[in-house]
């Protein structure tokens, strides 16, 4: 059958691809620059061009110089080509054109060329014929001392590979940044050149709106064109008709998240009808490794024709130039084997490897004629690729310890580990910790530390230190906590010259070291309570509870140590006040932890606590410490949704009421003074507690008893925290303490619905010339409705108390609070009178209040104009007799704001003008002298008082006749 098919092929490829060769010839190109000069500016600057040889070898030769222009105005660069041309398959040579530039100055450059000319028959592009039109590339460098030195990425992987018809077809550029920026990758059209340095879009079609719509390789609909925006992989799944297609993409370059270079590939995809299936290769994932890991991963292609095939690889980091030191190798054990072939990929990777991006490495199989294919040269190749992300990450800190440090703030832990395995220059070792122990452990893919695992960073250091002495920036740490240390390893970003050996590729952070956790030896006591027995305005009763000193002995010292309670008012009180003095031998079973204190206000205040700890020496009592404070717990009321209650709660303690589940209680109903426990609440933040409730029981262990809830109604509550000091020295490990009881009613926030107003109006055609003679204010009526149900169907709140109206002097400004109106007995009819206005313009909206004071959204927004009334005589007798003495306007005129009025005698002069709003011309020039007798023209320019905001004038041009 292969057999029978050559001629096919034969037909194909003259029918599809034949034209004029001696005039087309470019399919593809980049343009691409890297820094030469440790000391200058000096880049050197590459265009890789591929030239169709079947179709345009002539043409091809013949460009031997390319043009190059650096930034807007720049003058042409006149660049030969090197030599020698490379064949590279399928048709196609590589030309490339290199030429070394100094710029002037940093800044940001873009680098163009325009080649004559594209090869013909494009089928995405218009007008035909495609070899008239020429080809245009540019890229984008950026020059910026504060990014570090850059270089655009090169593109390792030439646009060369066949597509199939129905077939999927893939093509990733191979893009590699040996600075470590981040790659991103969008399509965009081709161009052609618009003037000297310029480009502009050519007709462009998706090549995948070319055909008939049509499946994919799997046979769904319809088929695809894409570029993976984070890969660069450029699939179209498939194409159904054969012939040549552009298309282009951009290369994005970006470092710490600012983009700062781009190139562009301009490439040319040749879709041909085949029997033959493209290889396939199977699928790798992406790999992670410690730097100082060899990496050993096998990669294996098969073809179901049992063609022979031939794997290959592309990066970067095969190459010295681009990837310093320890370079990877790809070795196949047997090219053009028949249906399978496999190949190893080996990098022993190193400290100079480690980078915040990972690294590309693409692998490509591509088939070929096997011994049942009759003539292998009407054989096409297919082509496979898969690209492959490889992160590099600094390898993870070694023994981590951690022991108590002198240091003035007596609490202290000083941290030290193992000097470190790559010492990278401007690396720093960065300190966490936490409170409390995790069982957190890293895999080889996630560097750094999660955020949610709760460290902080304490402090960092150079990559070649040991050691750090953490003291909570000076506040020393807290006694009787666990605490828990990591560090991590943060690597700069780029900044030396690429032509250094031992050159940082990019940044990132290490894996994290194995987690140390112990605590402060607990020498003083540690508050462990502060519950709200009562709530009352002058009886209220909270009980303290704290620990014994760790480690003090019974009797120790010369005598009896002192416990003495002080007390400060709020959350936050800092007015301590000592309210008990209580002394203790440290005996066994006797009370002296325990401290309930009375006659407190608690409905209205929260108390906070702190205890100094004395102890006898040489016969004197003398402090030892002081505990941190801790406050009792205060539960507040929020605004809430309708009839439900929001619970707010907080404490500022020294334990950690966080990831625990509270305890919520509300009041009996049928037995007053009993709660009922309603929810458990799961807490995640740190200080702040909440828990809407709205009616129902959500905890069932001591009853349920649902409720609903209503606005008329009055709940009491209290909650119940639950807390730990995250440290196997302190019991109880679980503590609780209650919070003062409320009792609230539900905050009702349905808000009332909006009313429906309307306004009087004015009609203008049917009022006379003197409508509004003589009235100087002005009256405008508003009525509204209040609906029964929303916009989408809701009940609307009936029990409004009060409406609002809102006027604005113009449309579109922001009314303001005007007045309230009560509302009737009996709605819905709502009525409001705007009295003692200077016009009937203005715009007004209004709004429902309810009795709880919420108060609507606008209604509708309503606006009234004026009608203005403006008209002139055409005759007038300025002859003193009395009557008709001045021109002035018919009637009266009626909200004029401004004119500005002018006469002209019949050879077009101006004899006078006013800005009286009633004109009152005595038929005298400006200059006070008599004008004689005739027809004059006069212009007048009107501006009316209405609702729009600088409203044009009305223009009224005509003649009036003056005798005398």
């Amino acid at each position: 059958m292969r057999q029978s098919l050559q001629c096919i092929f034969l037909f194909l490829l003259l029918a599809v691809f034949a034209h004029d060769a001696a005039a087309t010839h470019v399919r593809a190109g980049e343009i691409t620059a890297r820094r030469i000069s440790s000391n200058s500016l000096t880049y050197e600057i590459t265009l890789t061009a591929y030239f169709d040889m079947q179709n345009g070898r002539p043409a091809a030769d013949a460009q031997v110089d390319v043009t190059f222009y650096v930034g807007d105005g720049g003058q042409p660069i006149v660049v030969p080509r090197k030599l020698p041309i490379v064949d590279i398959g399928n048709n196609t040579t590589r030309n490339e054109y290199t030429f070394v530039y100094t710029f002037p100055a940093p800044g940001r450059f873009v680098i163009s060329t325009a080649l004559q000319n594209r090869n013909n028959n494009v089928l995405n592009i218009s007008p035909p014929p495609t070899q008239e039109i020429d080809f245009f590339i540019r890229s984008t460098l950026v020059i910026n001392a504060s990014l570090g030195l850059n270089r655009t990425p090169v593109l390792l992987n030439p646009p060369i590979d066949l597509a199939a018809v129905g077939q999927r077809y893939i093509h990733n550029p191979g893009a590699f940044d040996a600075d470590g920026d981040s790659l991103s990758y969008r399509l965009v059209t081709p161009q052609r050149s618009a003037a000297a340095g310029r480009g502009r879009d050519v007709q462009y079609v998706d090549p995948n709106r070319v055909q008939p719509e049509g499946p994919t390789e799997n046979g769904t609909f319809p088929s695809t064109f894409s570029i993976n925006a984070i890969t660069g992989d450029l699939i179209w799944d498939a194409p159904s008709i054969p012939g040549y297609y552009n298309v282009a993409f951009v290369v994005e370059e970006w470092r710490n998240g600012v983009k700062i270079g781009e190139i562009v590939r301009e490439m040319q995809i040749i879709v041909i009808e085949v029997r033959n299936d493209r290889p396939r290769l199977d699928s790798i994932p992406d790999i992670c490794v410690e730097a100082g890991m060899m990496i050993r991963q096998s990669i294996t292609a098969r073809d179901k024709n049992g063609d022979r095939l031939t794997l290959t690889s592309i990066s970067g980091v095969y190459q010295n130039t681009l990837v310093p030191a320890q370079n990877a190798t790809f070795t196949v054990g047997q090219q053009n084997a028949l249906g399978q072939v496999s190949g190893l990929f080996n990098w022993q990777t190193g400290c100079n490897h480690i980078r915040l991006e990972p690294y590309d490495v693409l692998f490509k199989v591509e088939d070929n004629a096997g011994p049942n294919f009759p003539n292998p040269s009407l054989f096409r190749k297919l082509v496979d690729i898969i690209n492959v992300k490889i992160r590099v990450y600094g390898p993870k800190p070694q023994n981590l310890r951690a022991e108590p440090a002198t240091d003035p703030s007596g609490q202290a832990f000083r941290i030290t580990w193992s000097s470190y395995q790559c010492q990278i220059p401007g690396a720093q070792i960065v300190v966490y910790r936490r409170e409390g122990c995790t069982n957190y452990e890293a895999d080889l893919c996630q560097p750094g530390l999660p955020v949610g695992l709760g460290y902080q960073e304490v402090g960092r250091v150079a990559v070649g230190e040991t050691s750090f002495v953490d003291n909570n920036g000076g506040q020393g740490l807290r006694r009787g906590v666990n605490y828990s240390y990591r560090i991590v390893v943060e690597f700069p970003r780029p900044g030396a010259l690429p032509t250094e050996p031992n050159r940082l590729n990019g940044g990132g952070t290490s894996l994290p070291s194995s987690e140390f956790c112990l605590d402060l030896p607990q020498m003083m006591p540690v508050i462990t309570n502060v519950t709200v027995d009562s709530t009352s305005q002058t009886r209220g009763q909270i009980t303290v509870r704290w620990t014994r000193p760790l480690g003090v002995a019974p009797g120790a010292g010369d005598g009896p140590s002192q416990y003495r309670l002080f007390r400060a008012t709020g959350l936050n009180g800092t007015d301590f006040t000592q309210i008990a003095t209580i002394n203790t031998n440290l005996q066994p079973g006797v009370a002296d932890t325990l401290f309930v204190d009375r006659g407190l206000n608690t409905t209205a205040n929260a108390y906070r606590y702190r205890i100094d700890y004395y102890f006898t020496s040489n016969g004197s009592l003398v402090k030892f410490d002081e505990t941190e404070p801790a406050s009792s717990v205060r539960l507040e009321q929020e605004g809430g949704a309708s009839r439900q209650v929001r619970l707010v709660w907080t404490a500022n303690v020294p334990w950690d009421n966080s990831n625990q589940r509270h305890r919520v209680y509300r009041e009996s109903r049928t037995q007053r003074g009993v709660f009922n426990q309603i929810a458990e609440v799961q807490v995640q933040g740190p200080e702040t507690f909440t828990y809407t409730d709205d009616g129902t029981d959500r905890f069932a262990a001591d009853g349920t008893q649902s409720i609903t809830l209503s606005a008329d109604s009055t709940y009491c509550y209290r909650v119940e925290t639950v807390g730990s000091y995250n440290s196997a020295r302190i019991r109880p490990s679980l503590l609780y303490n209650f919070s003062q009881i409320i009792c609230v009613t539900p905050i009702d926030t349905i808000r009332p619905c909006p009313p429906v107003l309307s306004l009087d109006t004015l009609d203008c055609a049917t009022l006379t010339a003197d409508a509004f003679c003589n009235q100087t204010t002005f009256t405008n009526n508003l009525s509204w409705t209040y609906p029964a149900q929303n916009a989408v169907g809701g009940e609307c709140d009936p029990n409004i108390v009060e409406y609002k109206i809102y006027y604005a002097r113009f449309d579109g400004e922001e009314p303001k609070y005007l007045a309230s109106v009560l509302p009737p007995p009996t709605p819905p009819a709502m009525t409001y009178a705007h009295t003692d206005l200077s016009s009937f313009a203005g715009c007004y909206y209004v709004t429902a209040v309810n009795r709880y004071g919420n108060e609507s959204a606008p209604s509708n927004i309503v606006c009234k104009d004026n009608c203005p009334q403006f008209s002139l005589p055409n005759v007038f007798t300025p002859n003193n007799d009395g009557k008709n003495d001045t021109f002035k306007p018919l009637s009266c005129p009626s909200f004029v704001e401004t004119v500005e009025f002018r006469v002209f005698n019949r050879w077009g002069t101006k004899v006078f003008e006013t800005t009286d709003v009633g004109i009152n011309w005595n038929g005298k020039n400006n200059a006070g002298q008599d004008l004689p007798s005739g027809q004059y023209y006069y212009e007048a320019s009107v501006r009316f008082q209405s609702v729009r905001p600088n409203s044009e004038p009305l223009i009224l041009k005509g003649w009036v006749q003056l005798l005398r």
